[in-house]
């Protein structure tokens, strides 16, 4: 059996407070933590990403997680500085400690952070898994974030990850 483990990526409390707030946060956070049991049940790693800029200050309530996620002391957290999850980070190399092969990926930003850290999983070949709609992001100028989504998850299917 291959080795999985869940990436959580950027569901922090900082996200929330801006603009209109995240697309369907609640679902989301809902659906996350079914994943986080089903990992739990099958003793399979989950690791949560933290974004850390300067208004993501480390410790700071915004840095947080959200208090919903079942998120506990035995997980693996990773903190990043930019959208791939990868860069300048100890991602890849607690992976490889884990013997990962497989990931399946939700969080925030869509278009940002799980976009970008989807593609270079990929590209690191690694089989990539997502359920629909468990990815969140902000209205923009531009687009809604029910369409950044679909848009993204319509990119990603079967070209980068599977969908389950």
């Amino acid at each position: 059996m291959a080795n999985k483990a869940l990436i959580v990526i950027d569901l922090q409390n900082g996200l929330e407070n801006t603009g209109s707030g995240l697309f369907r946060l609640t679902d989301t956070l809902n659906g996350v933590n079914e994943r986080i049991t089903d990992y739990r049940n099958k003793h399979r790693p989950i690791l949560f990403i933290q974004h850390e800029d300067t208004e993501l200050v480390v410790a700071s309530d915004n840095w947080k997680l959200f208090e919903q996620l079942d998120a506990r002391a035995e997980d693996f957290y990773i903190g990043k500085t930019h959208a791939n999850s990868f860069f300048q980070t100890k991602l890849k190399k607690c992976l490889d400690a884990l013997s990962v092969t497989e990931l399946e990926f939700c969080g925030a930003q869509t278009e940002y952070c799980v976009d970008t850290t989807i593609r270079m999983a990929h590209g690191l070949g690694y089989t990539c898994f997502m359920k629909r709609g468990l990815s969140t992001t902000l209205n923009n100028e531009l687009l809604g974030a029910q369409t950044i989504i679909q848009h993204h998850e319509k990119l990603w299917d079967n070209r980068f990850l599977t969908f389950i």
